[in-house]
């Protein structure tokens, strides 16, 4: 499961409270998205704006925010593949 979009390294790194996402970050400098997973793997979306980011923190349902207005919507940072694809619901 090597994907260019998986990340292990992160900075600024926010809690969230969601069944589904343990953690997210942004990168200012390059608008990339970091979201880890409770599984615990971390994808990075090319592309978000920072408000797409703050919407995400500020959204009563993260997961719900995350599969409507970034996954399938961004790219992934270096590619996707089907391996190494999020899951497709979250709640």
């Amino acid at each position: 499961m090597s994907s260019d979009c998986k990340s292990r390294l992160l900075v600024n790194v926010v809690a969230v409270e969601s069944s589904v996402l343990a953690q997210v970050a942004y990168d200012d400098q390059r608008a990339v998205l970091h979201v880890t997973f409770r599984g615990g793997a971390t994808y990075l979306y090319s592309g978000v704006p920072r408000q797409a980011y703050r919407d995400l923190l500020a959204a009563q349902s993260k997961g719900t925010f995350f599969n409507r207005h970034i996954r399938n919507v961004f790219p992934c940072a270096g590619g996707r593949s089907e391996s190494s694809d999020p899951p497709n619901r979250l709640g």
